[in-house]
């Protein structure tokens, strides 16, 4: 399967402050993430989600930026730097098929990376592996790049991983997912 990565540059693109009209991320991420929380962020990119997450686990909190991009990295580094952040964005760079967390976490963001994962159970076991027993993830995927059909499947993928679907949240163009570490081991499906 040929892996498909979206390119360093168009980051910037994703990063732009317009988007937040359409895709705000404080309305999107607020119900999930709380003051001292250490989230996990996957597939980060330049920043776009990094920063509000940033603010919202407030001063006793982490975000754990991880990205397979050097320069999206860079990118999360001088962003953090900007907001005065910095202290609260950890970056790791990892290799497509080894996610590397160095904290276990008590939510993770997973926003149009999962389409991009080379073998997606492998992608979710290893989140799995780097959240705390009572953590969710927020899934997103992109309408434009991932059929419902497609999307169906990383949900399955990610059950079969080990999490539990609970709920489908509504977010502008795209399809989305919210799942629980299945503590039990059951399979279940929303």
């Amino acid at each position: 399967m040929e892996q498909h990565v979206c390119p360093w540059w168009i980051g910037y693109l994703l990063a732009n402050p317009i988007r937040k009209l359409f895709q705000n991320p404080m309305k999107i991420l607020s119900p999930y993430v709380k003051t001292g929380m250490t989230v996990l962020e996957v597939g980060s990119g330049m920043g776009f989600f990094t920063i509000p997450l940033a603010r919202l686990v407030g001063p006793e909190g982490r975000v754990i930026a991880v990205d397979i991009q050097e320069r999206m990295l860079r990118g999360v580094r001088t962003r953090a730097r900007r907001a005065g952040l910095e202290d609260r964005v950890h970056t790791v760079l990892c290799e497509p098929d080894k996610l590397e967390a160095p904290f276990p976490a008590d939510f993770s963001l997973v926003f149009a990376t999962a389409h991009e994962a080379p073998h997606v159970g492998v992608f979710f076991q290893q989140i799995r592996s780097a959240l705390k027993p009572a953590a969710t993830l927020l899934l997103v995927e992109p309408k434009y790049h991932v059929s419902e059909s497609d999307f169906a499947a990383i949900v399955t993928d990610a059950e079969w991983a080990g999490f539990a679907a609970l709920s489908r949240p509504m977010i502008r163009g795209s399809r989305s997912a919210l799942l629980a570490v299945n503590v039990k081991g059951q399979r279940d499906s929303i």
